[in-house]
C-alpha cells in the first residue's frame, strides 16, 4: 500500500472528559468520532480505536481550580 491508502494504519482517538454520560452518550459519540475519521482522514471503522476517559472532576484542574471547586 502506499502512503495515504485506506488501511496503512491504527488511527487512535482519545476524548477526555468529566465523567457522568451514559453508556448511550458515549456510544453516540464514538459512532459519531468513527464516521468523522472515515470521513476526514480515510480511516476504516475495523482499524479505529476510539479510547474515552472518564476523568472525575477532582482529577481535573484549569485556571488554579479543580473541576469541583468551578461553578462552570
Amino acid at each position: 500500500m502506499k502512503n495515504g491508502e485506506r488501511g496503512l494504519t491504527m488511527p487512535v482517538v482519545t476524548v477526555e472528559m468529566y465523567e457522568g454520560r451514559s453508556d448511550e452518550q458515549k456510544q453516540e459519540l464514538v459512532e459519531d468520532i468513527t464516521d468523522a475519521m472515515v470521513e476526514h482522514v480515510d480511516a476504516t471503522p475495523e482499524t479505529l480505536h476510539v479510547i474515552i476517559h472518564d476523568v472525575p472532576k477532582e482529577n481535573w484542574g484549569r485556571d488554579g481550580l479543580l473541576g469541583i471547586h468551578r461553578e462552570d
